[in-house]
């Protein structure tokens, strides 16, 4: 079992469930999966862009990335419908916790300039998006041999149902909100 699931199976149900006010431990939020994924615009004109995108996606996750189609042509980006344009992939159980851990304590660490993640990111239903922008601050990525930088964008699905249940939950397991 990853290590932030058995924290969150251990102590985290009861902490949450004691500040939020909630009785049943089954209905304390919890996280279900994470999607990340990355638009590589430029794959229009340079196939190797989204070959390197996947595989570097691949390298980060442990998964292999989906490839993303577009749905509609624009002319004006040179896109057609159904081209390659980018890839994705979802976590779930224990791969999503382990990815979780090193992007906490790994790739946020490495960030240029970072004073902690935006706490307004939610949605309305406490889930949490955020961007980075570009793949090397994940040590799974040598940076000698990057091409082409290429960013990305991680959503933490949760079962919280509102947005302070979420920033709660994501906060105790561990992730750097900004207090400003």
């Amino acid at each position: 079992m990853a290590r932030l699931q058995e924290v969150y199976n251990q102590s985290l149900i009861v902490k949450l469930s004691e500040k939020l006010g909630i009785k049943n431990r089954h209905a304390v939020p919890r996280l279900t999966k994470i999607v990340v994924s990355m638009g590589v615009g430029k794959a229009t004109q340079d196939r190797k862009r989204l070959e390197e995108a996947v595989s570097h996606l691949g390298m980060i996750t442990g998964q292999k990335p989906s490839i993303r189609k577009s749905r509609i042509a624009v002319s004006a980006f040179r896109l057609r419908e159904n081209m390659e344009i980018g890839c994705a992939v979802t976590m779930r159980g224990p791969r999503m916790y382990e990815f979780l851990d090193r992007f906490i304590l790994l790739a946020l660490p490495r960030v240029r300039d970072f004073r902690g993640l935006n706490p307004k990111s939610f949605d309305g239903h406490g889930n949490y998006s955020t961007g980075l922008t570009e793949q090397m601050v994940f040590p799974e990525i040598p940076a000698d041999k990057v091409a082409f930088t290429q960013g990305m964008n991680i959503t933490f699905v949760t079962t919280a149902r509102t947005d302070d249940h979420g920033r709660a939950l994501l906060a105790e397991l561990g992730i750097p909100f900004s207090t400003k």
